[in-house]
């Protein structure tokens, strides 16, 4: 396939977005995108290919403790890291919306024993509230507009069980006016509705990206008691 240049492939994402945001559909352009990929991640602009940086950071610094325990990675696109967190010992289950990136997390890891699935974040099983003694979130609540953050934020948080641990990683704005986007970053208002949710922040650690060093990425520790 021909390989797009990276503005290229982010002038698509946006128009996928927008498209689906018209249409009232704000998930429904991740699986368009992985179909066109063509099994070609590089079209992929998320997709690394190894486990993010930051959650690395975070599982290299932190007293989490592994063994047994049940994680979840939300929108888990092509499996890194579910499949790193599975190495640690954890029980993982990562779901995305795309069943063309599930199938494609499958075909990377045929030996794979972490639990992938097809889920859409709106409509969750039951069984899943207050289920994971970890739940992994990696830029997906940026990737949907404001007029479904709310909702969004209550279904992650929603996942995670008593004394378990939330990773958001995601980009900040510091201010509450909408951005452009997608993404469309997390303010500090936002982020705070997970404490309303009961969630308790632990830790946060600022990372700043860009040539001009414009962008602000969060990695933030969350723990239900």
């Amino acid at each position: 396939m021909f390989e797009k240049k990276p503005q290229e492939i982010q002038n698509r994402v946006k128009t996928l977005a927008n498209q689906s945001l018209r249409q009232s559909n704000p998930s429904g352009w991740f699986e368009i995108l992985y179909s066109e990929a063509n099994q070609d991640a590089s079209q992929v602009p998320w997709a690394k290919l190894k486990i993010h940086p930051y959650l690395q950071d975070w599982l290299d610094k932190s007293s989490f403790i592994t063994n047994n325990k049940s994680a979840l990675v939300v929108g888990c696109g092509l499996g890194d890291d579910a499949e790193a967190l599975k190495k640690l010992g954890l029980q993982v289950t990562a779901f995305d919306i795309s069943a063309t990136a599930i199938n494609w997390c499958k075909q990377r890891f045929p030996e794979s024993q972490v639990n992938y699935l097809v889920a859409d974040l709106f409509d969750l099983p039951s069984t899943w509230d207050k289920a994971f003694d970890l739940v992994v979130e990696i830029r997906n609540i940026q990737a949907l507009p404001l007029n479904v953050r709310t909702e969004t934020i209550k279904s992650v948080g929603k996942l995670v069980a008593s004394n378990g641990t939330l990773i958001v990683i995601t980009r900040f704005r510091d201010t509450d006016a909408e951005p452009d986007g997608p993404p469309w970053a997390l303010s500090e208002k936002e982020l705070a509705q997970f404490q309303q949710l009961g969630l308790k922040e632990m830790r946060r650690q600022v990372f700043v990206e860009g040539d001009n060093r414009e962008v602000t990425q969060l990695c933030i520790e969350y723990f239900r008691g």
